[in-house]
């Protein structure tokens, strides 16, 4: 007995938690070059305070949204009664797409961020690398997800 199909309520509930946790997951990728560099000026110990919230966030809320995401997203894919599946070329892009997600997440922005809390901004220009990467990656998963090429 299948629990959801496409449509379904079930299979339209994970959709909007799919949905949510992609927008909490993506929202300091827009937010934080704007903080970053508005607070530039302030003195440092209330920078160090806002870099050390931008980290906190990042652990406890970024990381795992963008991870959840990916997870509810398989989840949809199981939902699909087969007519979403894994060999599909757009779902195979989407699954590389998030896992290169989650390296730049992880393997650059957060340690960056921390490092910054700490007072090492010596390597704040992987923050200029890592946002812009990780965004265009959104934009190629979107295009993904919505064109669905090889389907």
């Amino acid at each position: 007995m299948m629990l959801g199909l496409i449509g379904d309520t079930t299979y339209n509930i994970l959709l909007l938690l799919h949905i949510l946790s992609a927008m909490v997951a993506f929202a300091p990728a827009f937010v934080h070059p704007f903080l970053g560099n508005q607070s530039q000026g302030v003195d440092p110990a209330e920078r160090a305070r806002l870099l050390g919230f931008i980290v906190q966030n990042g652990r406890r809320v970024y990381a795992p949204a963008l991870i959840v995401t990916g997870l509810l997203g398989f989840g949809l894919q199981g939902l699909s009664d087969s007519v979403w599946a894994f060999d599909q070329t757009w779902m195979i892009g989407s699954l590389v797409v998030w896992i290169a997600m989650n390296g730049v997440l992880h393997g650059m922005i957060l340690p960056t961020e921390r490092a910054m809390a700490d007072g090492d901004e010596s390597n704040a220009r992987r923050l200029d690398i890592g946002g812009p990467a990780i965004t265009l990656l959104l934009i190629l998963m979107l295009y993904l997800m919505i064109w669905k090429p090889g389907f």
